[in-house]
């Protein structure tokens, strides 16, 4: 598979990386950081799965589709966790993890 293929996946990878990156971040000055931890710890797997993924697609690695699969499941779980929060930060963050998520199983 050529990276060329996968424009749409690399964008939607790079949108999620953000947005978890952004949501980790915003997670960590609310008020009860505590109550906030499996969401921030989710939003730091799935940004680096997601970065992962991106690099790997650059390279052509003989294993996008199963690192895919990875990412699809480690997407899902990030975005049903920020859908718990009414957080604004959370909300974008979970759009953006079920796009990616979505995309991913598409090539998965």
């Amino acid at each position: 598979m050529s990276h060329e293929n996968h424009q749409k996946l690399l964008a939607l990878l790079h949108e999620c990386i953000v947005a978890c990156n952004h949501c980790f971040d915003a997670c960590l000055q609310e008020d009860n950081v505590e109550m906030m931890a499996p969401c921030i710890r989710l939003d730091r797997e799935c940004a680096d799965i997601c970065g992962y993924l991106e690099a790997a697609i650059t390279r052509n690695s003989p294993y996008i589709k199963e690192l895919a699969a990875v990412c699809a499941k480690i997407c899902h779980d990030c975005g049903l966790e920020c859908n718990k929060h009414e957080h604004d930060h959370c909300k974008k963050c979970a759009d953006a993890c079920f796009k990616c998520e979505e995309a991913c199983k598409s090539i998965a």
